[in-house]
């Protein structure tokens, strides 16, 4: 926990590698004081095929799954800071964007907990 999952257009590999990505990801998460370092997970998913607003064109979209317990104003900023930093790294991408959903700690169950 937390999670950070990016779906994206597989072409912007072409301007930064996936272990870069993740690694930025995962400094960005970490430097907000919300997540210890070694619970923050991030993964990509590329897609090949894809439409956006009924054309082909480029995409990032980051879903992140945290523990609940954060307030608005830290997830927004969480939010933020992440698109952020997608702009910086892919200026040339149109559609860059972030949601967060909690975990519910009373459901939420991992193999250190059994």
């Amino acid at each position: 926990m937390p999670h950070f999952i990016m779906d994206c257009s597989e072409s912007v590999f072409g301007s930064h590698s996936e272990e870069y990505i993740i690694e930025q990801i995962h400094f960005v998460a970490h430097a907000t004081g919300l997540f210890d370092e070694g619970d923050i997970k991030v993964r990509v998913n590329p897609f090949n095929t894809f439409s956006v607003g009924n054309k082909r064109e480029d995409f990032i979209h980051v879903f992140a799954h945290i523990m609940q317990g954060r307030t608005t104003e830290q997830k927004a900023n969480l939010s933020r800071v992440i698109v952020s930093k997608l702009v910086t790294l892919f200026p040339e991408i149109p559609n860059i964007a972030m949601n967060i959903s909690d975990f519910e700690k009373a459901t939420y169950c991992n193999r250190t907990m059994l």
